[in-house]
């Protein structure tokens, strides 16, 4: 199959089951890149099996270490997957199709659409997990991820266009595993809004529960996909409502904000 000049980047913590599959599904890129920060199961052999040369770099918060995988890669356009997804046949015939008229312009980057598989099915209703638009294919010299510990984006200023056919997204194998990762998830943005010195509004929590649950439930149509949209709808805004909590304690209790840390690594949840 013909390759173009294309690094494909994952970065990668603990991701043995699914490392291979996210890389293999790109078949056609130069270069296949994994920045590690640490892992304590397969996932360098597993990668390095697979093609892929592996850079060990420790966490930096997920912003930053997509910045630091952007200046390790061979060539100026870049494929971001993260260990749990992997492109469909579909995708890669559009890609192998559109990357020679996209990389000879002067695009900063490509919207890819995400579908999500959720307790082993794919969402059939769900908006968010039904093609949602996300920028992960572009130009290194025009585009840069924000600085965010979590919840980064991709920010350019130019022209982009917007593939049609989907990657996957195995959602999480199991709900506790999804559990850990929320857990993980609220602390980084926690310390973000410490760092930012964000107001604490502890009264919006029962409010802002409320908003985001009926916004998944009725608005994003999760209800549509029975008992697997409530648990979705439920767990975001579990998630909502857990974070200004702990935001809360750690501006009542700074010393929390280590004790968790250490808590969190001795667990195996954080790096």
């Amino acid at each position: 199959m013909r390759t173009y000049p294309l690094t494909l980047v994952v970065i990668t913590y603990n991701e043995a089951k699914s490392i291979g599959r996210c890389l293999d599904s790109v078949p056609f890129a130069a270069e296949k890149l994994v920045i590690d920060s640490g892992s304590t199961d397969d996932t360098v052999a597993v990668a390095q099996a697979h093609g892929a040369r592996v850079v060990h770099q420790p966490w930096l918060g997920f912003g930053p270490q997509r910045n630091f995988a952007t200046t390790q890669c061979e060539h100026e356009w870049i494929l971001a997957l993260d260990a749990d997804e992997y492109l469909t046949p579909a995708l890669a015939t559009e890609l192998e199709q559109r990357l020679p008229e996209l990389m000879a312009s002067g695009a900063c980057a490509a919207f890819l659409r995400r579908a999500t598989i959720y307790m082993g099915a794919p969402m059939r209703w769900y908006l968010p997990a039904m093609g949602e638009k996300m920028a992960r294919l572009f130009h290194r010299d025009r585009a840069r991820w924000t600085d965010a510990r979590v919840h980064e984006s991709l920010r350019f200023d130019g022209p982009s266009i917007t593939l049609t056919a989907p990657f996957n997204h195995e959602n999480n194998p199991s709900l506790p595993e999804k559990q850990i990762k929320v857990l993980r998830y609220a602390e980084l943005k926690c310390r973000d809004w410490l760092d930012k010195n964000k107001p604490v509004r502890m009264w919006q929590t029962p409010l802002v529960y409320l908003l985001a649950f009926l916004k998944d439930y009725l608005f994003r149509l999760a209800f549509l996909d029975g008992w697997r949209g409530f648990v979705i709808a439920q767990t975001a805004a579990s998630y909502a409502a857990y974070k200004r909590m702990r935001y809360y304690e750690m501006r009542r209790n700074p010393a929390s904000v280590h004790s968790a840390a250490d808590a969190l690594i001795r667990h195996g949840i954080d790096r």
